[in-house]
């Protein structure tokens, strides 16, 4: 039976890219599959058969490495935080928010900051580029890499190309930032629908409405994910949103109170220690202290 990996999913349909080459073979999925409440999804790799009318039926679904709710995505192994550095402006905030949920998913991250052709010459450029420095600075000694780039003058695209290839990599980020430019960078011949940015709202409209992987010239698949409408913490225990700052997972350990130090009161905090000492960022630890503020407040879902 024919093997292939899903690369679009929508309306009940799914979109199979045979391993042996060829043209997408659309497909509707088993009736069992409903039946024990699963469903495929894009970057599953599965069984299908061809049907009378042309089209296929998808059998069986092949042991996923791994599975995202939001976005509905399979055996994905790299998420590409996509985030402007002007227009809207650089948000650390939502970043830091991004990452947690990344990292409580367990997958390696790119941090691809986007137009930075569009920072105005003059002083106000230059404490633009001055921001940009520091935070590129803090996020890259924390262990994340940065792609600084520019998709209209091409800057950085090569080093974006190179990094995702191999992978099935989810695109993420604010609303307005370039991600479907930035892909149609890094695929050419790509029509990806651009949005514009509302100057009154300071962020874009949503312009893709469903999971669809992009085959990127250099190899690897990609994701242009619906935009997150939210990103709550609803799955997170409360101890978990620590453990997904990075550089809190290390120093955790010299907490007087292992596995139950919440680094906000308890004497002998590790990470706070380090705060004092300037080792972890001011900006970092009051987005935790926000974050585990919004998890107490945030009803529960049972």
């Amino acid at each position: 039976m024919p093997e292939g990996i899903i690369v679009k999913a929508l309306s009940g349909y799914y979109y199979v890219r045979d391993d042996r080459g060829g043209p997408l073979v659309q497909c509707r999925a088993r009736g069992i599959f409903k039946k024990r409440g699963e469903s495929p999804l894009a970057g599953d790799r599965v069984t299908y058969e061809a049907t009378e009318n042309g089209e296929g039926t998808v059998n069986e679904i092949l042991p996923r490495r791994s599975a995202l709710i939001r976005p509905p995505v399979a055996n994905a192994d790299l998420a590409v935080l996509v985030f402007s550095v002007v227009h809207p402006d650089l948000n650390l905030q939502l970043l830091d928010k991004f990452l947690v949920h990344v990292e409580h998913a367990e997958l390696d991250t790119v941090l691809v900051w986007t137009k930075n052709d569009r920072i105005p010459e003059g002083p106000e450029g230059a404490e633009a580029r001055a921001r940009v420095e520091e935070a590129k600075r803090m996020y890259t000694s924390i262990g994340y890499e940065v792609l600084v780039t520019s998709a209209r003058e091409g800057v950085g695209v090569a080093d974006v190309q190179q990094r995702l290839a191999g992978h099935i990599a989810v695109f993420a980020g604010q609303s307005g930032v370039g991600k479907s430019t930035l892909l149609n960078s890094l695929v050419p011949g790509l029509t990806l629908q651009t949005g514009e940015i509302s100057e009154k709202l300071g962020r874009g409209k949503h312009t893709t409405r469903h999971v669809e992987l992009v085959s990127l010239p250099g190899g690897g698949l990609v994701a242009d994910t619906p935009g997150f409408s939210q990103l709550d913490f609803t799955e997170l225990g409360i101890d978990e949103i620590g453990y997904c700052f990075r550089e809190f997972r290390e120093l955790s350990a010299g907490c007087k109170f292992r596995g139950g130090c919440t680094h906000i009161h308890e004497p002998g905090c590790a990470v706070r220690q380090a705060l004092d000492e300037g080792r972890v960022a001011q900006s970092r630890y009051d987005h935790y202290k926000l974050f585990m503020t919004e998890w107490k407040e945030k009803p529960r879902r049972y």
